[in-house]
């Protein structure tokens, strides 16, 4: 990941390589940095030019030192929302629909721009989790379908190769790894949703991997047009179900009256 500095081995220099995989989102969030002699190896300078770099990213708030060793770096992730705003989403239904509308075009623009612009290891990443998927699906790991969905997403995400789409959407999904929106588990009881979602995202993965924009933002929009009607439909269900069950309790109110 780090490359050696070949000229102008100063702090600025070394600065801007760090930022610059930060921004790219080769750094994550929490990423531990190489030991203060391994990275000045990897990097070609010196530990006190080192020293002074890995200050001055501090400083802004990029890295932190932990208690306990090791420079990290820091949660960059903003939330979207603040988080009495997210409380109060998730108390009002009528907000889900438009998390949807805001889906349905930032990840269907994801995967166009991953169509056009995945290198062969974005290819490689998302052949590699939809084969985790199909295998959690043959297994009936609903825990890990949902887990490699997410971990999907991203994959695409980072496929498009657009920085403020990249960091917007891992933004994103932040508030769904959180569940304020929806379970994803509970979409994934569902059976026949189970095989519907592996497929479209066999789709996707196919569209980005034959270079169709087209196809590949058909397909993510179809996805989430899935998505957002199956969920519904779970809610109504859930909602029919525990209505019977309120009838199957009469009968034994009434009898103790």
């Amino acid at each position: 990941m780090f490359q050696q500095i070949d000229q102008h081995r100063t702090a600025d220099a070394v600065v801007g390589q760090i930022e610059l995989l930060i921004l790219k989102g080769l750094l994550h969030s929490g990423d531990r940095l190489p030991s203060e002699r391994d990275l000045a190896e990897q990097l070609g300078v010196s530990r006190p030019v080192l020293r002074d770099a890995l200050k001055t990213l501090e400083d802004r708030n990029l890295i932190e030192a932990r208690r306990g060793g090791g420079t990290y770096v820091c949660d960059l992730i903003g939330p979207i929302f603040s988080d009495a705003v997210v409380d109060l989403i998730s108390r009002h239904s009528c907000a889900i629909s438009d998390h949807f509308d805001f889906r349905r075009g930032i990840e269907a623009q994801a995967a166009s721009l991953a169509a056009i612009r995945a290198a062969p290891s974005d290819i490689s990443r998302l052949t590699g989790i939809l084969e985790q998927m199909r295998e959690a699906h043959a297994r009936e790991d609903i825990a890990a379908e949902a887990a490699l969905d997410l971990q999907f997403h991203h994959a695409v995400g980072e496929a498009a190769h657009n920085i403020i789409l990249l960091h917007t959407l891992r933004s994103c999904y932040r508030i769904l790894e959180n569940g304020v929106y929806f379970d994803r588990e509970r979409l994934y009881r569902v059976p026949a949703a189970r095989a519907d979602v592996l497929d479209q995202h066999a789709a996707i993965a196919a569209a980005i991997s034959e270079g169709d924009p087209v196809a590949a933002r058909q397909a993510s929009e179809q996805h989430i047009d899935y998505v957002r009607a199956a969920l519904l439909e779970a809610e109504e269900e859930d909602k029919r179900e525990a209505l019977a069950g309120l009838r199957r309790l009469l009968p034994s109110v009434a009898k103790s009256r």
